[in-house]
């Protein structure tokens, strides 16, 4: 028996003790994505104010999202062997001192600074928050990873709205307006940190080898690491070209421009939020499924709606492709057993580096075609969803929890 399914009443009160724990992870997650999300709301300002080309902006978000994915499965693994719980805080300072570099950053070369020191302050926290986001779950996995990844999308939502607000009216220096974040999560991360210490050496004694995987657990988890490609592929076409879509299409203004990418980042933290509860309920790959090849009709038709349609469909979308990635962490990590940190690492990462390459790839084709081109294009990519028809089978092997 699955462990996300037994012993109920033992799981409310495991996870009614440790609530504050994955609250304050869940709020550190706000704050950090709240600060990452800056970079791409203030696209329209910068591309103004330096006269970038969509190239120049594809290269922004490729430059995050490499520091933000490359070092993460590195770090998720040195995590495994040995636990870092005071390393939460210290990414947090790295996403201050990158936050603090873009309100100055006046030249290309220093916005790309910037945007790799604010990844690299991602690539510390989200192995070794996964891990602490599991640790605090009382056997409620998917639950718990959606708690603590809704904080992240919630975060991801309200930087735009708030660049609307503020940062658009005042101008870049207003970036450093938003110092107050990383100061209170470096405060949050430090109590999180001593509480999963302690939690530690009360465990310490329990740990074991984690065993080997075999080759049906390594097919798996490569399927879904190319389900995360094609969903985090077309995500970036959204996240990173949205507001210009939506100018060049609708003739909106910067700001109501990001009100919309508000809208729509609202709506991936909200099927973010349910997705993980759903698959505890009715099962991981039921969600997947959904999540994935379900939006296709909607990707399709995507480009071709009025304004309307184009703000209900992308809802829509960023709602239903969300919800799978709470259900793809906690899978993946029921596929790998004693390696919570490396299957963090790899799919945050993965979704990170696949997200920067797909802003890069379509910039560039944005700027020799059009941006209509490029939600046609991208329309087609959730159909790579229909891979999960070749997923090994679901038997003990592939069941193991760790």
């Amino acid at each position: 028996m699955s462990l996300d399914t037994a012993h109920p009443i033992s799981q409310t009160s495991a996870l009614r003790a440790t609530l504050p724990v994955l609250a304050a992870l869940s709020l550190s997650h706000f704050l950090n994505d709240l600060l990452q999300s800056l970079l791409p709301a203030i696209y329209p300002n910068l591309k103004q104010d330096l006269s970038l080309s969509f190239s120049d902006i594809g290269i922004i978000t490729l430059v995050f999202q490499i520091t933000a994915s490359m070092l993460q499965p590195a770090v998720g693994v040195i995590t495994d062997r040995k636990p870092q719980p005071r390393s939460l805080a210290v990414g947090m300072a790295c996403s201050l001192a990158g936050l603090l570099l873009l309100s100055r950053a006046h030249a290309y070369g220093v916005v790309l600074l910037a945007a790799a020191i604010i990844g690299m302050g991602s690539s510390i926290f989200h192995p070794e928050a996964s891990r602490v986001a599991r640790a605090a779950s009382g056997g409620r996995f998917g639950f718990a990873q959606s708690f603590f990844q809704v904080g992240g999308n919630t975060g991801q939502a309200i930087g735009p709205l708030l660049a609307a607000l503020i940062i658009a009216p005042n101008g870049q220096s207003a970036v450093a307006w938003f110092v107050v974040a990383p100061f209170a999560g470096i405060a949050l991360l430090s109590w999180v940190g001593g509480w999963y210490a302690a939690h530690l050496g009360e465990r310490r004694r329990a740990t074991v080898s984690p065993p080997s995987l075999a080759a049906r657990q390594w097919i798996a988890i490569a399927i879904l690491l190319v389900l995360v490609f094609s969903k985090n592929f077309y995500m970036a076409s959204l996240q990173s070209f949205y507001t210009f879509y939506l100018i060049e299409r609708f003739h909106l203004t910067i700001q109501d421009s990001q009100l919309f990418l508000f809208v729509f980042m609202f709506a991936i933290a909200a099927g973010t939020f349910f997705g993980g509860p759903i698959g505890d309920r009715v099962g991981r790959v039921a969600v997947i499924w959904v999540s994935i090849v379900g939006v296709l009709p909607f990707s399709l038709a995507l480009p071709f709606a009025n304004f309307f349609w184009t703000i209900a469909l992308t809802g829509i979308i960023g709602f239903v492709m969300a919800s799978s990635f709470p259900a793809i962490i906690v899978y993946a990590q029921e596929l790998a057993p004693g390696r919570v940190g490396m299957i963090g690492g790899l799919f945050f990462g993965f979704a990170f580096g696949t997200g920067g390459l797909g802003a890069a790839v379509l910039g560039a084709l944005a700027d020799h075609t059009s941006l209509d081109f490029v939600y046609r294009v991208c329309s087609f990519l959730p159909a790579i969803g229909v891979l999960m028809l070749a997923m090994p089978k679901q038997n003990s092997e592939l069941q193991t929890v760790n």
